[in-house]
C-alpha cells in the first residue's frame, strides 16, 4: 500500500511540473533556463536578449531566430511555451 501511494504521488507531483508553462515575452532568462528542456542559461540569456532587440516573440516558431536555437528544441518544448503580447 505504501509503495502505490509513494506512486501515486510522484505521478502527481510529476504533472504538477509538467503543466507548467513559459511566457518566452515576460519571463527571465532563469525562468526560462529552468522551465524548457534543452534551454540552458546562455540559451536563455540570448532568447531574453533577442526579444529586448528585436521586440515580442509572435509564436514558439520565433525562437529559431535565437543563435542556438533550432526546431528541434522549439519541438520538444512547444507544449511548454506561451507566447504573451508584451516583451521587456
Amino acid at each position: 500500500m505504501k509503495h502505490l501511494i509513494a506512486a501515486i504521488l510522484l505521478t502527481l507531483s510529476s504533472f504538477a511540473f509538467a503543466v507548467d508553462k513559459v511566457d518566452i515575452n515576460t519571463a527571465d532568462a532563469v525562468t526560462i533556463a529552468a522551465s524548457l528542456k534543452g534551454i540552458g542559461e546562455a540559451k536563455a540569456a540570448a532568447i531574453v536578449e533577442h526579444r529586448k532587440s528585436h521586440g515580442a516573440f509572435k509564436s514558439a516558431d520565433d525562437l529559431v531566430l535565437v543563435k542556438g536555437i533550432g526546431e528541434k528544441t522549439v519541438e520538444a518544448n512547444r507544449d511548454l511555451i506561451v507566447v504573451g503580447k508584451t516583451a521587456q
